[in-house]
C-alpha cells in the first residue's frame, strides 16, 4: 500500500549516492587510487520492551552508513538518545518499523514533527505491516502536525525488499508475533576486489586513468594495443556487510535463514529460561532461543535488545550468561551504545 499525501510530492523510486571518498596520490613514477570505505555504525536508542524504565527507553536501533540515516523501530525516548547522542536526526532517510505494538511506535509521532522543525525537501520513507499508514495518518490529524517535507509510506505484505540506495537494499520478512511483525536485513552488495598494481603494470597499462576504468569495471587498451580487462588485474569479489534487526517473536527457524552471515544481529531476547513458557504465551523469545538463531545464523556478533521490564539492569546479566551458553559471542545492549561494523576483508 503506498499513500501519497495531499499537497505532498509522491517520490516512486529513489537512489542514494554513495558518499564513498577517493583520494588520488601522484607520484613521479606511479598513480595511486585509495578508497576509503564507508563507515557503517549502529546505535542503540532504546533497549527496553513494554514500558520505558528511568534508565532505559523503549525500542530503536539507528543505523549510519556514511551520510545515510536509517532508524529501526521508534519507541518512546528516541528523540532524547539521539539527542544525547549528538546524531544529526535531520537527515534520517527511512523509518523501518516492525509492528504496531505501543512500545515500538510511540515516537514516530515526534519524530515527525521534529524533522519538520528544519528545511526539509528529501522524503522520509516509512516502511511497515498494515495499520502504519493508518497510525501515522491518525497522529498526523489528532495531533494537527505541521508537515512540510514528503512522506511516503509503504505497508508490508509479504517478504520482499522494501528499500534500495547505491550498493545495498533492506529486505523484510516475516516473524511471528500476537500481530502482524517483521524483521529487516540491511546488506550490502559485494565490493569489487583489490586492485593488483604489479599486474597491471606487467601487462602494460600505464599508470593513470586507465587504471581507473579497469577498476570501475571497464575494459582498457594496453601499450601494445591489447586489450585489458578488469578481471587481469581486480582480485576476486570481496562481500559487503550485514545488519540485521529481529524483535516481538517467538523462536521459528526460519529466522536464522533471513539473518544469515548478519555481521551484526540486534535481536529480542526478553525472558530467561525460567519464563519460557510465559515467553511462548506471550509470542517472545528467551535469550538462550534469540541466541540459537544466532549460532544456527553463524553471524559475527548478536546484541540482544528488548528486555522485559521485570529485570533491572544489574539481573540482565542472567540473560546474558544463558545466551553465552549457546553462542558466546553475545553482547547485552544498553540505551547509547555504539557498534562498529567493519569490512571482514
Amino acid at each position: 500500500m503506498e499513500i501519497e499525501y495531499k499537497n505532498f510530492l509522491f517520490i516512486k523510486n529513489r537512489l542514494d549516492c554513495e558518499k564513498t571518498r577517493t583520494i588520488l596520490l601522484f607520484h613521479r613514477h606511479s598513480f595511486y587510487a585509495i578508497l576509503f570505505c564507508m563507515n557503517m555504525e549502529v546505535f542503540v536508542l532504546g533497549c527496553g520492551g513494554m514500558m520505558p524504565l528511568p534508565y532505559r527507553h523503549l525500542t530503536s536501533v539507528l543505523l549510519r552508513r556514511d551520510g545515510d540515516l536509517f532508524l529501526f523501530d521508534c519507541g518512546e525516548g528516541t528523540q532524547v538518545s539521539l539527542k544525547r547522542l549528538n546524531l544529526k536526526w535531520k537527515k534520517i532517510d527511512a523509518i523501518f518499523i516492525s509492528h504496531t505494538h505501543a512500545d515500538h511506535v510511540t515516537g514516530l509521532p515526534g519524530m515527525m514533527m521534529l524533522s519538520a522543525q528544519v528545511d526539509r525537501t528529501e522524503p522520509l520513507y516509512i516502511y511497515g505491516p498494515p495499520k502504519v499508514a493508518e497510525y501515522v495518518e491518525t497522529s498526523r490529524r489528532v495531533l494537527d502536525m505541521y508537515i512540510n517535507y514528503p512522506i511516503v509510506i509503504k505497508e508490508i505484505t509479504a517478504p520482499c525488499v522494501v528499500h534500495e540506495g547505491n550498493g545495498f537494499y533492506v529486505r523484510a520478512f516475516p516473524l511471528s508475533h500476537t500481530k502482524t511483525c517483521v524483521g529487516y536485513t540491511l546488506e550490502e552488495l559485494d565490493r569489487p576486489g583489490e586492485f593488483n598494481v604489479e599486474k597491471a603494470k606487467s601487462l602494460g597499462v600505464p599508470t593513470g586513468p586507465l587504471w581507473g576504468k579497469l577498476q570501475r569495471g571497464e575494459s582498457v587498451r594496453s601499450l601494445d594495443g591489447r586489450e585489458i580487462f578488469p578481471a587481469d588485474v581486480m582480485g576476486e569479489m570481496r562481500s559487503g556487510r550485514k545488519f540485521s534487526f529481529v524483535t516481538d517473536t517467538m523462536y521459528i527457524p526460519s529466522i536464522a535463514r533471513e539473518v544469515k552471515g548478519s555481521d551484526l544481529l540486534i535481536c529480542e531476547g526478553m525472558f530467561a529460561d525460567d519464563c519460557e513458557v510465559q515467553a511462548r504465551e506471550k509470542k517472545h523469545m528467551t535469550s538462550r532461543q534469540a541466541a540459537q538463531i544466532a549460532r544456527d545464523a553463524n553471524v559475527r556478533k548478536m546484541a540482544m535488545i528488548h528486555y522485559s521490564p521485570r529485570y533491572t539492569d544489574r539481573d540482565l546479566d542472567v540473560l546474558l550468561k544463558q545466551a553465552r551458553e549457546v553462542f558466546p559471542e553475545t553482547e547485552l545492549t544498553k540505551d547509547r551504545m555504539i557498534f562498529n561494523i567493519p569490512y571482514e576483508n
